[in-house]
């Protein structure tokens, strides 16, 4: 889309107010063109903006916008980024929640946030039905941030087709969700300690794919390889899972106690001779969560590989249905006694 088509659809472009790859702060500015013009969309034309502090939508109707960027505009967090908030905070300047309203649904599209290796990306404060799509965020600490909503916590974020490369720093998080019911559909996520990490209920995952990256200079404030999680649940509510990749992560899952999640055609491979050990599913307590048809591939010059972890005194009603695996580089074959069907390699 040029600045013709923008202009035409009526859309606000931030062009016509400050100039763009000047490599100076621009935040205010562009707060202020946020503060200026309720229910509109908010365009960015292709360039480079520099933020200094975050950037705030409103998340009530009569003052939000929509925040649309062109595939190469790039909000890029500056040196001396210090804030521990997101770069752009949607819902947070006027926190409301309703669906019922226009300009309750707003949403941020395209482009590219570049947290500069210190920054936090992009966070949902409140709304309803916000949505996230088609965008590229980089070198952040955590990518997307899922805060609670304003209706007994419920957020109901729709998040699409978005790619997340990590700082690669420790406590890395690609998603962290803390809102109830959400959807996450088509995202690769990277260089990050935890792919995903969930803290709440009633959340969607469909075709979530976590990466270790092997590449990286290895500091001693990166990552460790050991400590890599692709999806960490740290909640008891109950979460559907359906075709998520873990790819080299060194544990696929991790549960914790009550978890209940529901997890299908997982997928979950190690390939690159990092670490001396393979998890594919870790729970922490009670086994209570529903697994069918994961295809887990261990290395095949590896042993000390383990489908389940659980506590020696773990219960519960969980069950692995018909895995895919190589199980003669299986150290620990106590996963079996929860296989229902049967195990297929």
């Amino acid at each position: 889309m040029n600045d013709i088509n923008a202009n035409a659809l009526g859309y606000v472009v931030v062009t016509d107010y400050i100039e763009a790859n000047t490599g100076k702060d621009v935040s205010s500015e562009i707060q202020k063109i946020i503060d200026e013009n309720p229910m509109r969309t908010i365009y960015f034309p292709d360039g480079e903006y520099i933020l200094a502090k975050p950037i705030c939508t409103s998340g009530k109707p009569e003052t939000a916008v929509s925040l649309h960027l062109s595939n190469f505009a790039t909000l890029k967090a500056s040196d001396d980024w210090s804030d521990t908030e997101a770069m752009v905070r949607l819902g947070a300047a006027e926190p409301y929640n309703t669906i019922y309203r226009n300009g309750s649904n707003y949403y941020f599209y395209g482009g590219i946030v570049d947290g500069n290796g210190v920054a936090n990306g992009i966070s949902i404060d409140s709304g309803r039905e916000t949505s996230i799509r088609n965008v590229s965020i980089k070198h952040t600490q955590i990518g997307i941030h899922i805060k609670r909503g304003a209706n007994n916590g419920s957020s109901d974020a729709d998040i699409e087709t978005v790619n997340i490369v990590g700082n690669n720093k420790k406590d890395s998080v690609g998603v962290l969700i803390e809102g109830y019911d959400n959807t996450l559909t088509n995202m690769r996520i990277a260089a990050v300690q935890v792919g995903l990490k969930v803290r709440s209920g009633g959340n969607c995952m469909r075709n979530i794919h976590p990466l270790f990256i092997y590449g990286y200079e290895y500091a001693e404030d990166n990552i460790d390889f050991a400590e890599s999680i692709a999806f960490s649940e740290e909640t008891s509510g109950t979460n559907w899972y359906d075709y998520c990749y873990s790819d080299q992560m060194a544990t696929g899952y991790k549960l914790c106690p009550g978890s209940k999640a529901v997890i299908s055609n997982a997928f979950i491979m190690w390939y690159s001779p990092r670490g001396d050990k393979e998890v594919g599913f870790e729970i922490q307590g009670d086994f209570n969560a529903s697994i069918t048809n994961p295809k887990i591939h261990f290395r095949g010059d590896t042993t000390n590989n383990e489908v389940l972890v659980l506590p020696e005194d773990a219960k519960g009603q969980g069950f692995l249905d018909n895995p895919i695996l190589n199980d003669e580089v299986v150290k620990d074959k106590t996963y079996k006694k929860f296989v229902t069907g049967r195990i297929i390699w």
